[in-house]
């Protein structure tokens, strides 16, 4: 069109030139007068002329810029999916991580009332054994019998114990783990699942002399994802006990359950360790932030504990530490889930 447009110009300008010549001829005045004004249009055209070959170019670099940032946006976006899957990745070999520890240290625990029930057969076995023996030599006196007895008494009720204790630890972690699995869906009462959850953690807190207090409504049923709810408790403890009490000191944790309304859930848990700094405090539920860089942490676990109380949960988690006075972060969710 631009060709189109000059072409008409150049004809334009060469019939003015012609007229020009013919009125130099007729009316020399006239002729001059003309000629300015020829003159002028020709500035005008060989600007505009000039004008268009700068519009050309610069379309030309916006349509390059333009394809530029567009194979950039792509590639920020290929990006950006790739670190999104690596973080899934991450998240997942974190609560994996955590599954793992739990197994450690339930195992380490089952293995002392395991032990203990063992040495204790092993003795009624060794006790039988002698026994029997003077039974088939008939030396067997009263004494001996009531001894035996006694012995049998003693071992079959510390076996006891100690078999129902491993059976307790368990239970506990069987629900526990097979919740964290499956993600699966159900009614649980919250008090008694908050106890399982914190007898499977009960090695890692027998470590450092801690002490933890439950104060919940008995009977509260909860329709929703136990999974999540164990998962949450756990990294709230480990967070504690990592960053909380890294000094080593012996801590209490409490953990409180109260319904601001018939089908809302307030779970508040607590500690009296360091406390987060103000300067960290926005930033604790961010992915990947951690204080302890180089030293085993992986700055997930609050992410993940974010994650689950918006997600499965459909519920919220914030956070306070006042100076001096540890941490307290406060999950609300429905009683029950929605969907």
């Amino acid at each position: 069109m631009n060709f189109n447009l000059f072409d008409a110009e150049e004809q334009v300008i060469e019939r003015a030139q012609a007229l020009e010549a013919r009125l130099t001829a007729l009316a020399p005045e006239v002729g001059a007068e003309l000629a300015e004004l020829v003159d002028g249009f020709k500035r005008s055209y060989r600007e505009q002329r000039r004008l268009v070959r700068v519009s050309d170019r610069l379309q030309g670099q916006l349509a390059t810029a333009n394809q530029e940032a567009e194979r950039r946006r792509r590639e920020a976006e290929d990006a950006l999916e790739r670190l999104r899957e690596a973080q899934d990745v991450l998240v997942q070999q974190e609560k994996l991580a955590s599954l793992g520890a739990l197994v450690a240290g339930v195992a380490h625990e089952i293995n002392t009332p395991v032990g203990i029930a063992v040495s204790c057969a092993s003795h009624l076995s060794d006790a039988t054994a002698r026994l029997t023996a003077m039974v088939e030599k008939g030396e067997l006196g009263r004494g001996d019998f009531n001894r035996y007895l006694a012995t049998a008494t003693d071992t079959t009720a510390l076996i006891l114990a100690n078999c129902e204790r491993a059976a307790q630890l368990i239970n506990s972690f069987k629900q526990v783990a097979v919740d964290r699995a499956s993600a699966e869906r159900r009614g649980f009462d919250l008090r008694a699942y908050v106890q399982e959850t914190l007898l499977s953690l009960q090695p890692n807190l027998k470590r450092g002399n801690h002490t933890v207090t439950v104060d919940c409504p008995p009977g509260l049923m909860v329709e929703g994802y136990p999974g999540a709810l164990s998962q949450i408790l756990t990294n709230l403890v480990m967070n504690s006990l990592t960053h909380g009490y890294g000094d080593g000191r012996a801590g209490r944790l409490r953990i409180a359950v109260t319904q601001p309304d018939p089908e809302t859930v307030c779970l508040t848990y607590a500690d009296d360790g360091a406390g987060i700094p103000p300067g960290n405090l926005p930033h604790v539920f961010e992915p990947f932030f951690t204080t302890r860089r180089g030293e085993g942490g992986s700055g997930l676990g609050l992410h993940i504990v974010h994650n689950l109380a918006v997600g499965p949960l459909k519920g919220s988690i914030t956070v306070e530490s006042p100076p001096g006075q540890g941490a307290a972060f406060a999950l609300t969710f429905p009683r029950v889930a929605p969907g």
